[in-house]
């Protein structure tokens, strides 16, 4: 999953962009209110954690210039204002979502999360597909009553493989989606995940369409 973190304080730009990276979440940082409206444009985004308060650009003018240009990845706005009108204002512009601050680390994480999920018309916390369940909110993964032990970012990718399930992925949008500065063209970022996850899941469970991409399921 890629999420784009919109914030102008460095001290949060580092632990947040740490926290979401940690957890498995290829990311993208802007300073500033115009750097972030170029980047949510020209890039696809699970999720955009947006500050209101911003340099060249508030926040809540982001909003409504992406969803002017229909733009509709889903927003959770960082407000340190803690007022009704202030988040019905944020949420009448087009976001999803709003976390005051200060906040703990770990709500922020469950939020966008929640809104990774929906990206993929996902509700529920449990993914049951060939014959592995994965819970979205632990991140654990069981095949039978064994516990799959991957990586986060191994089990970024097994999630978003499986929220598309039957579909071909290609090598792009998972680059796109899970990786952000490892992957490069001449890079085999891709192949090796795809290698170490199906020793872990079992090689049947992800198909190569050669020249397409990749199936699970």
């Amino acid at each position: 999953m890629r999420v784009l973190l919109v914030e102008d304080s460095p001290r949060l730009q580092r632990s947040l962009g740490a926290a979401l990276r940690k957890s498995g979440y290829a990311v993208d940082i802007a300073g500033d209110g115009e750097q972030g409206l170029w980047l949510a444009e020209t890039n696809s985004y699970d999720a955009v954690v947006l500050d209101i308060m911003l340099p060249k650009l508030d926040g809540l003018s982001v909003v409504r210039q992406l969803r002017a240009k229909g733009r509709d990845t889903h927003i959770l706005l960082l407000t340190a204002k803690d007022t009704v009108d202030d988040r019905v204002r944020g949420l009448a512009d087009g976001a999803d979502d709003y976390l005051v601050k200060p906040f703990a680390l770990e709500e922020l994480l469950a939020r966008v999360h929640a809104l990774c999920r929906r990206t993929y018309g996902g509700k529920s916390t449990s993914i049951c597909v060939a014959g592995l369940e994965l819970n979205t909110s632990s991140k654990t993964v069981k095949r039978g009553e064994h516990i799959v032990d991957l990586l986060p970012r191994e089990y970024r990718l097994l999630e978003y493989l499986a929220a598309r399930t039957g579909q071909v992925v290609t090598r792009t949008e998972i680059e796109t989606h899970i990786y952000d500065d490892l992957a490069t063209p001449m890079s085999n970022v891709v192949d090796s995940a795809i290698c170490a996850l199906r020793k872990k899941i079992g090689n049947e469970r992800i198909r190569t369409r050669r020249g397409l991409g990749y199936i699970f399921g």
